[in-house]
């Protein structure tokens, strides 16, 4: 499976240009890992590109990502990749084991609030924004809601990376694709 094969299934299932980025912001941070850690970042890369690609179809617990895996079986995404998807979801029952499978759960829910801290900023840029800007927004609970900090947390603590280290390396690998990501 390489990227482009991804993007088609992504382009087949997701309409939504927020979850669309979303999704380019968790490849980013794969592949950077994936560099980091001496890995595949076209294999990572994939896993971030469709790990949330059933969510616009099956936007419940109860059905997302496990009802998307057998459309993933179906389009020959290889067992590896699906079993990573469905790990990254606590409720699924999948346990994370690989690396690859805990570093896509660390960088899933922090992509979003590094985007929301972003585009609060004066610059509206991931060019200038550092860590200690997020380290400020993350004590406001009500801030960025949606980004589970709890999560966030458990992320970095599985991957076995300082949270706010891991904070700075997600900066990073977003600021690589920043146009894509509409900045």
């Amino acid at each position: 499976m390489n990227r482009q094969q991804a993007l088609d299934i992504l382009h087949e299932y997701v309409k939504n240009e927020n979850l669309i980025r979303h999704m380019l912001a968790v490849e980013a941070a794969m592949r950077y890992y994936a560099e980091k850690f001496g890995e595949d970042p076209e294999k990572w890369g994939v896993v971030g590109l469709l790990h949330d690609f059933d969510y616009e179809i099956h936007p419940t617990l109860e059905s997302h990502p496990q009802d998307g895996a057998p459309i993933l079986r179906e389009k020959g995404v290889p067992e590896e990749i699906v079993r990573a998807i469905l790990s990254h979801a606590d409720h699924t029952g999948v346990p994370r084991e690989t690396l690859m499978e805990k570093t896509l759960y660390a960088c899933d829910e922090i992509t979003g609030l590094v985007i929301a801290v972003a585009l609060v900023r004066p610059s509206r840029s991931l060019d200038d924004l550092e860590v200690s800007s997020v380290k400020k927004k993350w004590k406001d609970k009500a801030f960025a809601a949606g980004a589970n900090r709890q999560e966030i947390e458990k992320g970095a603590q599985e991957l076995g990376i300082d949270l706010w280290e891991h904070v700075g390396n997600v900066i990073l690998a977003m600021r690589r694709v920043a146009k894509d990501l509409g900045f």
